[in-house]
């Protein structure tokens, strides 16, 4: 399996929790899809204290994971938007 590009993208987005709008993330996402996963290296600000738990509401909103051998955050559909 490939493993993601070493090279982050140039676009940021930020990632907030659906449930109290908190902002979870700031991220450097490639492509134009959904959020589906985020990889723990493309993170470049992490507003959480506990991993995969919204500091404000406690909402679990991600899944910690290995994707293609490179650790990530598994998003659960409907709990996080970005903008």
């Amino acid at each position: 399996m490939a493993k993601p590009n070493k090279k982050a993208p140039e676009s940021s987005v930020d990632i907030y929790c659906n449930q109290c709008k908190t902002q979870l993330f700031k991220y450097r996402k490639g492509g134009k899809g959904s959020l589906l996963k985020c990889f723990k290296q493309r993170i470049t600000k992490d507003f959480t204290v506990l991993p995969c738990t919204c500091p404000n509401c406690d909402a679990i909103f991600a899944r910690d994971t290995l994707i293609r051998g490179t650790p990530a955050f598994k998003m659960i559909g409907g709990k996080v938007f970005s903008k």
